[in-house]
């Protein structure tokens, strides 16, 4: 039979008592970061070269040119919008009384 008091059920709800402990899963914080803006740059180049390209007559494939821009685009708008979020969490954060 099995004991019905709150100490028992506060006993086991303690992850830490039961469980393994936790390893951190994948990358931090920091390198996603690191990577997400890696990837903008990328884009960034690719588009300077695909207009490069159509300037100096090497691809006529105005359309492709646009699809990269726009890429390139999106994805910097998509970094400068994850970025606003994350200093409006730290501010928020730093708001916050101890």
């Amino acid at each position: 039979m099995k004991e019905i008091t709150l100490l028992s059920h506060l006993k086991s709800l303690n992850p830490a008592a039961t469980a393994a402990p936790v390893k951190p899963v994948g990358e931090g914080f920091a390198e996603a970061l690191k990577n997400a803006v890696g990837q903008v740059n990328d884009s960034q180049v690719v588009a300077d070269r695909a207009v490069e390209k159509l300037q100096t007559g090497e691809s006529r494939n105005l359309h492709e040119v646009m699809i990269s821009m726009e890429k390139a685009d999106i994805s910097m708008r998509l970094l400068t919008q994850v970025r606003n979020r994350v200093i409006e969490a730290y501010q928020e954060i730093m708001r916050m009384q101890v």
